[in-house]
């Protein structure tokens, strides 16, 4: 059964979630860097870095060509979040507020109940702090990662 056990899930209805994965392409589309979102019901660590971390070697987010990969983590149950990037965006962009504002701004949102304008939302202003860094090159589209969110258990 592996990590992924599921391609779709009842914790983000469809509709939610495709609105969540039109947010992300959008994002990509004014940056080389790649974003993706996992959720799940259960975080099975205590600490949902080290969680987000396993999920973004086992999607194998660290292969994209800059390193540029930020992988944005949900455990809903558990109430755990974190969003994570690769090395070649924290050799440029450096480990600064702007990942602590944009982990608060999805609490917030989360706490709202408001999960699908959460994750809209800090998806939107990664793809924009990303975008200075990584541009988007002309005449290349290069969706190194997929841009559907992946349900865990």
């Amino acid at each position: 059964m592996g990590i992924f056990p599921n391609k779709t899930s009842d914790l983000l209805p469809k509709a939610e979630a495709d609105e969540v994965v039109t947010a992300i392409r959008h994002a990509e589309g004014i940056t080389s860097g790649e974003v993706r979102v996992f959720i799940e019901s259960r975080c099975s660590y205590v600490n949902a870095i080290d969680r987000a971390w396993e999920i973004f070697r086992k999607l194998k987010m660290e292969a994209t060509r800059e390193r540029n990969a930020v992988l944005v983590y949900m455990a809903l149950l558990d109430r755990q979040i974190a969003i994570i990037g690769d090395e070649g965006i924290h050799q440029r962009v450096g480990q600064d507020n702007f990942w602590k504002q944009e982990l608060e701004t999805l609490k917030n949102f989360c706490k709202e109940g408001k999960i699908k304008e959460g994750l809209k939302t800090v998806v939107t202003e990664i793809g924009q702090a990303l975008s200075v860094h990584f541009p988007a090159r002309a005449n290349e589209d290069h969706n190194e990662i997929p841009d559907d969110i992946v349900f865990g258990q």
